[in-house]
């Protein structure tokens, strides 16, 4: 740390609630500079809420803010920048049609005309000195999210912000660039700037922090010196309990293929080949891992599967019938349980109640309507007891979506995927941005599930993951099929081989 004396910020008995429900209570917390302070904490701790609030996009109902020792009242996202504080959110705010370009620049610069040339170079000379290319004129909607978290951060460097707050920034990006990105923000703090690290990858807090703050039900539970902690005190301390040490998975017989994939082609939204003759099985009882780098083909796979993109070539059977391709409602009626990468845009209606998205794809059931006549008594019953079954943190049915925390609405997808119990289930980065407690709970999930006798396409960019949860492992790179190896006996740096594209 360059400077302990004078923290860059200090929050001062800071209380925030929403409705019934205290996010924040009595929370005290100081950044100094030219440190990166790691906040951890599960879903729902209230780390995001707190940071939002040093961000000036909520205000705190009790305590102070300081920074740089002068009292800040922080009422907008501009109050915050214009102290030089900066937020890259989990979710993207970006407008998908303008190019990276616009993007970074829109809100950065004042006056009614926009240089355009001048701020191209800038941007240029910001993507040279911290390692993230990235073309300023390609349109946003066309990046994958790797690419679309770089602009994210390209944004924030732009405002030439001291204070960075970083909320699951790692969350999308490959190993490859999480490397870059460290060494981006050890330039930072090695110029007295100070950065704020939420993530839910105890090894990346271990490598990149000086110092951890834990949440727990929005207090701070503990304060460490990274150098003085481990990866296991800090996971303990974030959930309140011992977790388990290892997964247990139990040996199941070889069963018959619920999935069957020939021959698979499809473009990606640019019109390139996104997947190039892909042949896979999946059989029940087991769960076939598919690892691999973000954009080589992972998202486009799992949207022909859904039914929301159509592909070139190729043919699928699910239960040795075949699937009708570019029809949602197709893949619903095979028996299919679909969890989406992203939660937000592809997975829930975040305006609609939490008992709404419980019933979406169950909702023409005899169970749940009669002649076109939604049954109310039975669809609270219904997603009663899911809520109470998942363990889903929520103040009823009737709340909105978009009010739960990140593990709370992966759980939401969870238990409406899974109340038909499905034949195939396609689990694709199924624990993106969780922490460590709900991870452990989604693992448990997908495995009782197998045991049950689906099979499941587990696609994750998360090698341990992969490694701890697959009967079997492939790797995906550009589109094609570099390798499989049994997951009792694979190897770490085989299937790190093959993400680079040395094929097997």
């Amino acid at each position: 740390m360059a400077n302990n004396d004078q923290p860059a910020v200090r929050m001062s008995s800071v209380t925030k609630r929403f409705l019934d429900v205290t996010a924040n209570k009595d929370v005290s917390f100081s950044l100094y500079s030219g440190e990166i302070c790691a906040l951890l904490g599960e879903n729902g701790a209230g780390k995001t809420t707190l940071m939002n609030i040093l961000f000036g996009y909520y205000t705190c109902d009790e305590g102070e803010i300081f920074i740089r020792g002068k009292k800040a009242d922080l009422s907008s996202p501009k109050d915050a920048i214009s102290r030089g504080v900066g937020m890259i959110h989990q979710h993207f705010a970006l407008v998908p049609s303008q190019t990276v370009l616009e993007n970074i620049i829109v809100g950065a610069g004042s006056g009614i005309f926009l240089n355009l040339k001048s701020a191209r170079r800038e941007l240029l000379g910001l993507q040279e000195r911290f390692g993230l290319k990235i073309d300023p004129d390609t349109r946003v909607w066309t990046l994958s999210v790797g690419e679309q978290q770089k602009v994210e951060i390209l944004k924030a460097l732009y405002r030439d912000v001291d204070i960075l707050i970083m909320d699951e920034p790692t969350a999308v990006l490959a190993p490859a660039e999480t490397v870059e990105l460290f060494n981006t923000l050890r330039s930072l703090v090695k110029e007295g700037r100070s950065v704020v690290f939420i993530s839910h990858k105890l090894n990346e807090v271990m490598d990149i922090s000086d110092r951890i703050v834990v949440l727990r039900s929005g207090q701070v539970v503990a304060e460490r010196q990274t150098a003085e902690t481990n990866a296991r005190e800090l996971a303990n301390l974030m959930v309140g309990r011992e977790l388990l040490e290892t997964i247990e998975k139990k040996e199941l017989p070889a069963a018959e293929p619920v999935l069957r994939i020939k021959s698979l082609s499809a473009l990606n939204d640019k019109k390139l080949a996104a997947l190039k003759s892909v042949d896979l099985i999946v059989r029940q009882n087991e769960i076939l891992g598919m690892a691999g780098i973000s954009g080589n083909g992972q998202k486009e796979l799992s949207e022909v599967l859904f039914g929301i993109r159509s592909p070139t070539d190729g043919f699928i059977q699910i239960n040795d019938k075949p699937l009708k391709f570019g029809s949602p409602t197709a893949s619903i009626k095979s028996h299919m349980g679909r969890i989406p990468e992203d939660r937000i845009d592809t997975g829930l209606l975040m305006d609609l109640s939490v008992e709404e998205n419980l019933i979406l794809e169950n909702h023409s059931s005899d169970d749940l309507q009669h002649y076109g006549l939604m049954r109310s008594k039975n669809i609270q019953q219904f997603s009663d007891d899911l809520i109470n079954r998942y363990n889903i943190k929520t103040a009823g049915g009737d709340a909105v979506t978009k009010s739960l925390s990140g593990g709370n609405l992966q759980k939401v997808m969870l238990a409406r995927e899974l109340a038909g119990e499905p034949s195939l289930i396609i689990a694709s980065q199924p624990t993106r941005g969780l922490d460590v407690g709900a991870m452990e709970y989604i693992h448990q999930r997908l495995l009782q599930e197998r045991e049950r006798g689906a099979g499941i396409l587990l696609i994750s960019e998360d090698l341990d993951e992969i490694l701890a949860l697959s009967d079997r492992i492939v790797v995906l790179f550009e589109g094609e099929i570099m390798g499989e190896a049994p997951g009792a006996t694979a190897s770490r740096e085989q299937i790190g081989l093959w993400m680079s594209g040395v094929k097997a």
